[in-house]
Formats: C-alpha cells, structure tokens, sequence
C-alpha cells in the first residue's frame, strides 16, 4: 500500500470524526475560536447581572454606584462583540484551511477509485458530493461555534445564576433543557433521514443535467430537447417533495419547542412571584431572572433548528461520505515497488477473470516479446477491450498474473505501471484546456520545440497552426470545438510525447478519414519503434504490417501468426479479411 493510501484509508465517514479529522492540521485555530466563544458567551450572559446590580444600588438610593453600572454596560457589550468578532476571525479561518484540505483530501481519494467506479456514477454526483461535504463541514463548524457551543455555554451560566436564586425555579429551568434536547434527539432521526432523502435527490438532479449538459449534441441530434425537460422536471419534483418535506418536519419541531417553553415558562415564572411575594426572591433579582431568560428565549425556541439543522448538514456530510470514502477496489499491496521498465515485454501467465458471472478469460496464456508489435483481431465480445483494461490494471486478474519484464503487475504501483504504458484510445479523452496543456500531458516539463516536434510528427502541427490561438487554443469539455480526426492527432501526440516503452492502440485511427491515415499511419510506424505494442482494430488493413496477429473469441486465442500467413490459412482471419466491408471487421 502506498503512503497516500495508508494515510487516506483512515478517513471517517461519520460527521463529528470527519470534522476531528480534518481539523487536526488546524487545531491551535480551532482551540482558540473554542476558548474565545466560551468566554464572549459567558460574558454576554453574565451582562444581566448589571440589570441586578444597578436596582439594587436603586433601592440603596446609591446613585454613583447606579452611574457605574450603568456605564460600564455599554463597555461589557462592546468587550463582548470584540471577543465574537476575534472568534469570527480564528473559526472562519479555521473553516477556510478545513474547507480547502477536506476539497484535496476528497478529490485525491475519489481520484484513486477503479475504472468501474467511474464508470457506474455520474461526474456531476460525484461534484455535487464533495461538495456537499465541504458545504456541511464549513456549516458544522460555524454552527458549532456559534449555535452548539453558545447556546450550551449560555444555558449552563443561565441554570446556574436562575439556581443561585431560586433553587425550585432552577430545577424547573433544568427540566425545560432536557425535556427539549431529548424531544429534538428522538425527532433528529426522522429528520436525518428526511435530509440524506433530500440531499440524495439533490444529486441526482445535478447529476443528470451534467449529463445533458455534456450529451447536448446527442440530444439535439434526436430532438430529445422535451424529453431532458421531462427528465429534469421529474427529478425536480422528487427534489422538491423531499425538501418540502425535511422543511415541514423542522417547523413542527419548532412548533413543539414553542409550547414546551411556554409550559416550562409559565411555571417558572409562576413560582419566581410566588417567592417575590414571600420576599424570598428580591425585586433585583426577579428582574434579573427575566433579563437573563429574554436573553435566551430565541435559543430555546430554535433549540430544535440548531438540532435539525445539524441533522440535515450532518445527513449531507453522510451522504456524501459513505459514497466516496469507500474501500478501493484495486489497490497497491502492502509493499510495491516501482515497476522497473526493460526491454517492455509482456508475459500473460494462466490469466483468469470474472467479470460478474461471465468469466472472460480461462487460464488464459500469451507471450509478448520485448518490441513486438502484436494486434488483437475478434468480434465485439471476445475480450480484445478487457484485455487492455487488465494490463493497465483497471481490474484485478481473478487468477494467474500478468508480468512486464518479469515483475507482476500486481506487486509494483499503478501509477508506476500505467506511466509506462502509453494509450491512444478509439474516444479521445481531451481536458477542456489548450492544445499546448492537452498535448504535454504526456510529460508535464515538455518544452515548446519538443510539443510541436511530436505535433508535426503526428500530423497536427498544420490544422493548429491555422487556429487563431494557435497551441494556447482551448478545445472546449472532451475536445468539442476539435473534429473527430484533430482530437485523435492530438491524442497521438501526447502519446508520442509520453515516449513510454509499451503502445497501446485502441482503434487509434477509426476516427480519421483515408487521406488522413494514410499520414498517421507513418507516423505511428515511426511511434512503434522501439516499443512494445498492443494494437485493437477492427479495420484489418491497419494490422497488416504488426509482427504478430492474435485472433481472440469468447476469451480465447483461436489464432497467432502474420497476416500474409493467417490469410492464407483458411481460418477464421481468412474469413474476416474476405468479408470485410470498406476494410472494417463486419461484426
């Protein structure tokens, strides 16, 4: 396992964990923005007993002590506001490092999930859930700062100073606190799961119009415009009863602190003027009760808000969590090592795999010499596509190993591995960046002469050189603004780029017209010296010239041998090349 793995595999997926987790880096701010709201909130709460002193110097007829109090209030206030905003200052700061580690942390780790991850879940969800992570965390700790944190400083201060002077009033008091916690903790179950209800349908929604977004040519292509609309206004509504809902649950609760505080209030205050009439309880000190429950009226209404409201940033955060802090599916084992690169040989050994119930390969063997050029020939469904995804290791081999220059595929990293395999897939995959950043993907350092070097070479140094921008054009989201056959060459460009010892073409020039092969060809011919090369196509003239022809069904190779000799065989690639139509495979 790689370090990056070992430190991400400890990640929590609950909220109160998570939040520890990430704000370990930060914790002098976040200790800090804790001490300082318990001191401003036990301060400002602490300000009643101002209202107490100055009736009781009233009642003295001590007029200069009444003059004090009443002007050191005001400076108790503006002290108190300045220790708020000294917290502001240290808990968004806390936030902001927070936010910016946990978008790292989740991009790095969903960034390490197998090829099947991806290929089960929308781009839009997997956004919308780190975003909904962050936006929760963010919202978790300003929340706790100033809502979890000062209301219970302010209730433990409030407790104490009502029992200080009535001790019946304060258990009264300390009843109302934990009639209302307990009511909103059993109706924050229902409300979590009304919240992950609603954030789920949220992504959803998000999801699906990234979808179109991405698919709008198809989408108009088909006159499908009403169709997507109909989609979208479907999930919308979904959204919408979820999140209506979450909302009418959380003013019920609101609705339920309102009564229970009225209750508790009534006889609260019922027995405070009983023991003002007895002369217990001192006019000063009555009226000090009453500052300091005004104080803390609205946080004992919204008591349940403050709670529900974590059940729904909370449910978010889960949400979000246990869908991408999931166990990787293929992973470096515990002690790989780089893979060292040699001459680039292949070597498959007794290879079995299931996919599913579907078991594509059965001990299944095949020897690729170091610089042999081999292609890969069969019907959709042979397993030519799987191929290619086990030696770049996007799913494990069931059983067997498949060895580079006699080190196991499994036993070295995956970055090291795919870095000396270079891919020129049949779909282009192209960032929606410049031609210049598209191309020196294959190697980051790459300088100007060496871009346009490979840029000439394959056959695309003239259509770039013909666009305003030149190579600092943006290509637009998967390549867009670029034809089919201008993505493909850049593609086969960043791959000359990569230099890297093993090729693998998938379809490389399925996307090109006849004159513009006929280019690429040459300069994949020139690409292919040196290196070790895996070749899919489904037009056979391009496999002509590979040193070896692998003909592959239902897992299993039927044939292997040059082309002139497979086609003069009578065998099944015989029958293929005899009955192709314009030079493609018929399927």
């Amino acid at each position: 396992m790689s370090k990056n793995q070992e430190k991400q595999a400890n990640i929590p997926t609950t909220p109160i964990r998570f939040l520890v987790h990430v704000s370990k880096p930060y914790k002098k701010l976040a200790i800090g923005a804790i001490l300082v709201v318990v001191a401003a909130s036990i301060i400002s709460q602490s300000s009643s007993l101002f209202f107490k002193w100055i009736i009781e110097a009233v009642e003295r007829g001590d007029t200069k002590a009444a003059l004090m109090y009443g002007l050191m209030y005001p400076v108790i206030i503006f002290g108190v506001h300045l220790l708020y905003r000294l917290s502001g200052l240290l808990g968004l700061s806390w936030s902001i490092h927070v936010r910016t580690y946990i978008g790292d942390m989740l991009f790095g780790y969903t960034l390490g999930h197998s090829h099947t991850y991806f290929s089960n879940r929308f781009a839009g969800s997997l956004l919308n859930k780190v975003t909904n992570v962050i936006g929760a965390i963010d919202s978790l700790i300003t929340d706790f700062l100033w809502s979890y944190l000062a209301t219970f400083v302010t209730l433990v201060v409030t407790f104490y100073f009502i029992f200080s002077v009535d001790k019946i009033s304060g258990l009264i008091f300390f009843g109302l606190i934990v009639v209302l916690l307990t009511m909103n903790k059993l109706l924050m179950k229902k409300k979590r799961t009304l919240s992950r209800t609603a954030a789920a349908a949220s992504t959803k929604v998000r999801g699906m119009m990234v979808d179109t977004f991405s698919n709008v040519s198809a989408m108009r292509q088909y006159g499908a415009r009403g169709y997507e609309e109909d989609l979208a206004t479907t999930a919308g509504e979904i959204w919408r009863k979820a999140s209506h809902a979450s909302m009418v649950y959380s003013e019920k609760t609101l609705a339920l602190n309102a009564l229970v505080l009225f209750l508790f209030s009534g006889a609260m205050f019922y027995m405070l003027v009983q023991r003002w009439s007895m002369g217990t309880v001192t006019t000063a000190e009555f009226v000090f009760v009453l500052a300091l429950i005004s104080q803390i009226t609205g946080s004992l209404i919204f008591i349940g808000r403050v709670m529900t409201n974590y059940s729904r940033v909370a449910g978010e955060a889960e949400e979000g969590l246990e869908e991408l802090i999931i166990p990787y599916e293929i992973m470096d084992a515990p002690e790989a090592k780089t893979l060292t690169i040699g001459a680039g040989g292949v070597d498959w050994k007794n290879v079995t795999f299931e996919f599913g119930e579907n078991k594509v390969f059965d001990n299944f063997n095949l020897e690729i010499k170091p610089g042999q050029r081999v292609g890969l020939v069969g019907h959709s469904g042979a397993g030519k596509t799987t191929f290619v995804s086990l030696l770049l290791r996007q799913h494990d081999v069931t059983g067997g190993a498949i060895e580079i220059d006699g080190q196991n595929i499994a036993e070295v990293t995956q970055d090291s591995l795919r870095s000396a395999i270079a891919v020129v897939p049949q779909e282009p995959m192209l960032f929606h960046r410049t031609i210049r950043e598209n191309i020196a993907y294959g190697k980051a350092d790459a300088t100007d002469e060496e871009i346009i070097a490979v840029a000439k070479k394959a056959q695309a140094h003239d259509f770039i050189s013909t666009l305003s921008e030149g190579y600092n054009t943006m290509v637009g989201e998967r390549g867009i603004k670029l034809s089919g056959g201008q993505k493909q060459r850049v593609a086969i460009a960043r791959a000359m780029l990569k230099d890297a010892p093993i090729l693998v073409l998938d379809e490389a020039t399925s996307a090109l017209d006849s004159e513009s092969e006929v280019a690429i060809q040459t300069a994949l011919h020139e690409l292919m010296v040196g290196k070790t090369v895996v070749a899919i196509a489904h037009r056979l003239s391009t496999l002509r010239e590979m040193d070896r022809i692998i003909v592959m069904e239902n897992g299993s190779i039927i044939e292997d041998g040059s082309h002139n000799t497979l086609k003069e065989s009578g065998g099944v690639y015989q029958r293929l090349w005899e009955h192709q139509a314009g030079g493609f495979l018929v399927e």
